[in-house]
């Protein structure tokens, strides 16, 4: 196992690792990622896939989450997952198919539909709703935006103006929107925007506390409000239990931070037998773009993160860029994604 970095056009903090995996004369990659999560995988989990067969991901994805036991991490899962779709698009390439194809039974969809989310812009401060309507105007399936607690209000006061502006937005939309409170509330203010907040127009709020709180989400989801979880999972974590507990209305996994496309089709099944649907989060594009079109029924979209996706793009020698709010698969074997090795004419 390698790691490799693009530093052309690569801002400070920006992911911009990518981790390598030779075999019978192939490689396959997966980035970018932080260097601490390259760095875990190339000194705590290049061992494990040394000689193992790549097309065995369940038992290969065992012994990953067992060596990421021994040396436990904040980047363990992540770069579990970041090992486990190197080995898919090593497979993909070795096999002449896409990982998507490996996957599914029949063909994957060739293009797979995407949300648009832009979480810096908060619902709480948005003056313009012309520019809502602009964004939500680009064919996407539905928009996302942030909705953070503002300071020195109290969770009574900060429940109502949350509420006030989600409702805002979708009736100048016309449309169901969703909302991500990033992980910033508390309990109380989580139990107050559910009794202040008219659901009709909210397609689901996503992670309002900063830990999966079984218990103060199992209150949660007894008022109708529409939840959204699953970003932060763990490669070792149950999905049923998270499930009972929350009842929500969507999945939001991220493909690589759950332990990979592995991992995520383990989840999807436990997904499946509850009728909830999974909607893969954006840092994790391109395995969350072959999930979702191997499985079309059980992911009707995944995320198009507005902010950052163009310029973490721009580290791939073929950017993948969205069309009418769809996303083509790249007709590539493997991932379809390789490490820029040129000049992004882009950066200059």
């Amino acid at each position: 196992m390698e790691i490799t970095e693009v530093h052309e056009g690569v801002a400070p903090g920006d992911d911009s690792v990518f981790i390598v995996i030779r075999g019978a004369g192939a490689f396959g990659s997966y980035g970018p990622v932080s260097k601490r999560i390259g760095t875990y995988a190339k000194d705590k989990l290049a061992s494990v896939v040394r000689g193992a067969d790549v097309s065995d991901h369940a038992g290969l994805l065992d012994k990953l989450r067992t060596a990421a036991r021994v040396a436990p991490s904040g980047s363990a899962s992540w770069a579990v997952g970041a090992v486990d779709c190197a080995v898919w698009d090593l497979h993909g390439l070795l096999a002449g198919r896409s990982a998507a194809a490996l996957l599914a039974t029949p063909a994957p969809q060739p293009s797979v539909a995407a949300y648009a989310s832009w979480l810096s812009q908060d619902l709480s401060r948005i003056d313009d709703l012309g520019m809502v309507r602009r964004i939500a105007a680009g064919g996407w399936s539905f928009t996302k935006w942030g909705l953070r607690r503002a300071p020195g209000h109290s969770s009574a006061e900060a429940a109502v103006r949350m509420a006030r502006a989600v409702e805002r937005c979708a009736q100048a939309l016309g449309a169901t929107l969703a909302a991500d409170a990033v992980g910033t509330w508390t309990p109380s203010l989580a139990m107050a925007f559910a009794r202040s907040v008219d659901t009709a127009g909210l397609r689901w709020l996503e992670d309002p506390l900063p830990r999966h709180d079984l218990d103060t989400y199992e209150l949660l989801a007894a008022t109708q409000l529409p939840l959204a979880v699953g970003e932060r999972a763990h490669c070792d974590e149950d999905p049923a239990g998270l499930i009972q507990y929350v009842r929500p209305r969507a999945l939001t996994l991220d493909v690589v931070g759950c332990g990979g496309l592995t991992r995520a089709a383990q989840i999807l099944g436990v997904a499946q037998s509850q009728a909830i649907s999974v909607y893969p989060h954006g840092r994790s594009l391109v395995p969350g773009l072959h999930l979702a079109a191997a499985f079309p029924d059980a992911v009707p979209a995944v995320e198009y993160r507005l902010q950052w996706e163009p310029r973490r793009q721009r580290l791939y020698g073929i950017p993948l860029q969205p069309e009418h709010g769809r996303i083509r698969l790249p007709d590539t074997p493997g991932l379809g994604t390789t490490p820029r090795s040129t000049p992004c004419p882009a950066c200059r």
